[in-house]
């Protein structure tokens, strides 16, 4: 019978459901710390297929071992996506991650044109990533640029857009960050929140489409809350929370 390290090394693939404000890296690193410390190891390959933002939930697909060489295969599958935009206002990094800065009428928004809206997204389209992000410019990350205030010319990438469901809600926008290490302050709380679902392929960055959102309804928008719950054939449903991951070992 194969020893369980030896399972790992020879490649695994576990299902995350990634809690609020941890990174796609903190993820990946506290599994790798995990299988180290139980089996004594003193190296371990382990890498995730699809980065996921801090203020995003859900799954994160992790490889170990020989695995890792189907990172690329895994993260060019469609994805599933649930959450909230908010319109009437915008923040310099389409979502909450910082604070909003300029507000925006909403009396004219309507159910039926949030609905003509969503469908305006659906196909194939150009999209430009938040520089917010960790699109690759040069051989450097977005976010670094725009974290020492250098402008940097983003060049849109294709995607596709396959569903798009919308509805008009009151949703508690807050109660997502009252056991996480966000201020509660940050969250919008007026304007017309959006639940969505959306499926698309590879490179789609939401917090685009919940800017680009805003504009089209002539207003702004922001991201308010995302979870990922499908990359191909993987489910959130089907995934491990960080304390599940824990027991295992």
């Amino acid at each position: 019978m194969e020893a369980p390290q030896n399972k790992f090394q020879t490649g695994q693939i576990l299902l995350i459901d990634k809690p609020l404000t941890w990174t796609s890296f903190n993820v990946a690193n506290k599994i790798k710390w995990l299988i180290k410390k139980e089996f004594k190891l003193r190296k371990i390959k382990v890498g995730h297929a699809g980065t996921l933002d801090p203020l995003a939930t859900g799954l994160i697909v992790v490889c170990t071992g020989k695995f890792t060489k189907r990172i690329n295969e895994i993260q060019v599958a469609e994805k599933e996506y649930t959450g909230v935009i908010t319109l009437g206002a915008t923040t310099p990094c389409y979502d909450l991650e910082k604070e909003v800065d300029e507000e925006f009428p909403i009396e004219h928004i309507t159910e039926e044109l949030i609905q003509k809206t969503a469908n305006s997204f659906l196909g194939e389209q150009e999209q430009v990533a938040p520089i917010h992000s960790a699109k690759k410019v040069d051989g450097k990350r977005a976010y670094e640029y725009a974290r020492l205030g250098e402008e940097v010319e983003l060049k849109s990438n294709t995607i596709t857009i396959k569903e798009f469901d919308v509805e008009i809600c009151d949703c508690p926008i807050i109660e997502q960050f009252e056991d996480s290490k966000i201020n509660q302050a940050t969250a919008y709380q007026k304007g017309v929140h959006i639940k969505f679902r959306i499926v698309c392929t590879k490179g789609t960055y939401i917090r685009s489409i919940a800017r680009d959102f805003g504009l089209r309804v002539g207003s702004g928008g922001h991201l308010s809350q995302l979870r990922r719950t499908r990359i191909g054939e993987y489910k959130v449903e089907d995934s491990l929370t960080i304390n599940d991951l824990e027991n295992l070992f």
